[in-house]
């Protein structure tokens, strides 16, 4: 039976994988601060209370054991990287995108916008100077390789699902919980911003496990196999809560309600490639991305956030509708202004190669096969 330690354990993914080593028959250990004690946990699992971002604590933790497999995604990565050399046979860590350089930045390229898709072999952030917390998590990452050069390390971008510290779809949530029928959108929500569903990421972490020689000394960029946009989430939130929701666009940088939905000061695109973790490790979407926002949208509303707590001050939405109001009526009525364009020649179509509705009208009344 192969022993696993999982540092951490109890949150939105970890949840997950912890069930997921149990179903694999592993004899499981969780060390985690005993905080967040979850109903999920299996009572077959061990716990070890101490603190994974003291090293004292988590040394004391770890003396005189050792395990086959150890996965690290809480607390003090570098620490836990040099305390388990020699513990383990397998080390797997989990950290963030931001490693990625311009991940946080998008003014770092010319023109502005991080390279769309962005896969493992991407430059890092190098210098302060680009991002500050880029720079520590790249740098958390080589510790990861100089002290477990066959670990398989996980990037992480935005989680959502339930338990969710970081509740994208709150925003839209609270909104319908609330009644209201406006909301506004930057640049029509047009931005992709690529995600993972909880169940999706964990299940990522679990096929490298599975993998450990094809997931050996390589970084996996972990998300959804699809990237929806801004527009699309909100659409499909609204469906999943069968709520009727008028979508306004605004530019973005009037569309200030919206930052939020975002989550970054410009309407970029941030989007990885994953290839390497479907075509690798043999990854696909466990809940597809379409039907994991519907999910969990209605887990919000089965368990929704008390208002000023903390996912509402990480989020930085005030939900302040007068000010929403305000902004719509204003430039609905600076819209109902502007007189329809006049062209001396021809009015400007989408070309002539498009096919689609609204394009080309076809040459012949009928088809013929």
């Amino acid at each position: 039976m192969r022993t696993s330690l999982v540092i951490g354990g109890t949150g939105p993914t970890g949840i997950h994988i912890v069930q997921g080593l149990v179903d694999r028959g592993d004899r499981v250990t969780i060390l985690h601060r005993g905080t967040h004690e979850r109903p999920e946990t299996p009572p077959s699992v061990e716990h070890i209370h101490a603190d994974p971002y003291d090293a004292d604590s988590l040394r004391a933790a770890l003396a005189g054991r050792s395990f086959d497999l150890v996965v690290a995604m809480y607390g003090r990565l570098r620490r836990i990287a040099e305390l388990t050399v020699g513990l383990t046979g397998q080390f797997v860590s989990v950290g963030g995108v931001p490693a990625i350089r311009g991940w946080m930045n998008p003014w770092l390229f010319e023109p502005t916008g991080l390279p769309i898709p962005v896969d493992e072999h991407a430059a890092v952030v190098a210098e302060a100077a680009e991002d500050e917390k880029g720079l520590r998590v790249a740098r958390t990452e080589a510790h990861v390789f100089a002290h477990h050069p066959d670990a398989a390390h996980f990037r992480y971008p935005y989680a959502y699902g339930p338990l969710q510290v970081v509740p994208r779809e709150w925003s839209i949530v609270r909104r319908i919980l609330d009644g209201r029928t406006r909301l506004i959108l930057p640049d029509d929500g047009l931005t992709l911003h690529h995600h993972g569903y909880t169940e999706n990421l964990a299940h990522a972490v679990l096929c490298g496990i599975d993998r450990p020689e094809d997931a050996a000394g390589r970084i996996f960029n972990c998300g959804d196999d699809e990237v929806l946009s801004i527009r699309q989430v909100v659409e499909l939130v609204c469906a999943a809560l069968d709520h009727d929701m008028e979508l306004i666009s605004m530019p973005f940088d009037l569309a200030v309600p919206a930052h939020p939905l975002v989550a970054q000061p410009s309407p970029t695109h941030r989007v990885l490639d994953t290839s390497l973790l479907r075509d690798r490790l043999g990854y696909r979407d466990v809940v597809p991305a379409r039907e994991a926002v519907a999910r969990t949208a209605r887990w919000l509303v089965a368990n929704p956030i008390a208002a000023g707590a903390p996912e509402e001050i990480v989020l930085t939405d005030p939900f302040d509708y007068a000010a929403e109001d305000a902004l719509i009526d204003a430039w609905q009525r600076a819209v109902a202004t502007v007189p329809p364009p006049v062209f001396a020649d021809r009015r400007p179509g989408v070309g002539l190669a498009y096919s689609g509705p609204g394009g080309r009208p076809r040459t012949q009344a009928t088809y013929e096969d």
